[in-house]
């Protein structure tokens, strides 16, 4: 196989779509009842039809006894983090090398956000750094399945059942990855999927939470339709703590197209996987470059595909991007996230102008640079991402990807 005009590599866009959405979506039209969610204590928290029967697939598919449905999965972490009960000027440990949303709905609850590093090889969050973070006011902690690899759950709930704090699982890039056997997103106290666009399976905006917990789940259901107005009959006065809710709520045409999306996510796995084999497979002959790992015991499902450049190449990172797009390969960035160094957290200010809500808390919380170093070598200097997620790639495409890096190597003077 030969590879073709190296110069314009038009891939082939990511899209799963065919006529099962799209006879979905007209099927809801039809109906005319594009949302039954109503102000009202015993229908209005379940959502129509297709919102209940997508809903229970993902419990079975994810296999968790409750599944709730929202408008995206930086709504589902706010319902996640007012489920259990974060109290203002509280902690709440999470990785810098995130989405900001993971941070944002931590303030939401006027809690603080304490950054931790993450580890080198999978850019999850370092279950060692976040010991050395706990403080008097830690209650929980996010662990970010980042690119679509999952992070080391046995340590950190070691570390969470010695300190008794939470877990909320972002596996928003990570659905169907599995951890020693169980899915990404269920190791925790409550975890959750993004099915935005380019996410392996999209509604066009969306998200879903999951969780095992009764008491979260209804907690969750109030908070995503208007908490503060709808109660459960069986409501409690002590179940309406942190209950200031929201519009969170998924419409019925999102979900008929996420049913169908479900049902082809392990085969969008599986060719993902596949294409990243062979990218590995042919990348791993250039020298001075790291490639993505695979734990002993985990499957990753490739949102991103890393590529970490060692210490003798780093300063060239500028030129081998701009040379990289010069001969046709695009999708290709530079860095990901250092939260902690974001103007919101080095001012720390971001309700009014009074330094709240880090003026609730005693405890000097930390966001210099050089607490990340791992995320901050990463992000500044060595770090490459390729957005596989953009793209349905083929054998023909892995070829001409490698060449244009092997033309890019020469070029330089690497080969």
């Amino acid at each position: 196989m030969k590879y073709k005009n190296i110069t314009n590599c038009n891939f082939k866009d990511f899209n799963t779509y065919n006529s099962k959405e799209i006879n979905a979506a007209i099927s809801v039209i039809r109906s005319g009842k594009l949302s039954s969610f109503i102000g009202n204590q015993i229908y209005g928290l379940k959502g129509g039809k297709y919102v209940e029967k997508f809903e229970k697939k993902l419990q079975s598919y994810f296999k968790v006894k409750y599944a709730i449905t929202v408008n995206s999965w930086t709504s589902g972490l706010i319902c996640a983090i007012g489920a259990i009960g974060i109290e203002p000027g509280d902690e709440v440990i999470l990785p810098t090398w995130t989405m900001t949303a993971c941070a944002a709905a931590v303030l939401h609850w006027n809690a603080i956000p304490v950054f931790a590093d993450i580890e080198e090889d999978t850019f999850c969050i370092s279950a060692k750094t976040v010991k050395e973070k706990i403080s008097i006011k830690t209650r929980a902690i996010i662990v970010v399945d980042i690119f679509g690899h999952p992070a080391n759950y046995r340590e950190i709930k070691k570390i969470a059942k010695k300190y008794n704090l939470k877990i909320i699982c972002d596996a928003a890039q990570s659905p169907g990855s599995k951890y020693f056997g169980k899915f990404s997103g269920t190791m925790g106290d409550i975890g959750g999927f993004s099915f935005n666009y380019h996410k392996h399976i999209h509604t066009g905006e969306g998200g879903a939470i999951v969780t095992n917990s009764k008491i979260y789940a209804k907690k969750m259901k109030l908070i995503r339709n208007h908490a503060e107005a709808v109660v459960l009959n069986d409501s409690k006065k002590s179940d309406l703590v942190n209950m200031l809710g929201h519009n969170f709520r998924m419409g019925e045409i999102e979900a008929a197209i996420g049913i169908q999306q479900l049902a082809k996510l392990n085969i969008i796995i599986k060719k993902r996987q596949y294409i990243a084999k062979l990218l590995i497979n042919k990348l791993s002959k250039l020298k001075y470059i790291r490639l993505p790992v695979i734990k002993k015991n985990c499957t990753h499902v490739f949102y991103v595909f890393s590529i970490v450049l060692d210490d003798k190449i780093m300063d060239k990172r500028d030129v081998i991007i701009s040379l990289l797009n010069k001969y046709g390969l695009k999708k290709i960035g530079k860095g990901y996230q250092n939260l902690h160094l974001q103007p919101i957290y080095q001012k720390k200010i971001c309700y009014g102008k009074k330094n709240f809500p880090w003026s609730l808390s005693k405890n000097e919380i930390n966001y210099k640079k050089g607490i990340c170093p791992n995320a901050e070598k990463l992000h500044s200097k060595s770090f490459l991402s390729f957005g596989i997620s953009f793209y349905d790639l083929n054998k023909q495409d892995v070829l001409n990807i490698f060449m244009i890096f092997k033309k890019t190597w020469s070029k330089i003077g690497l080969s």
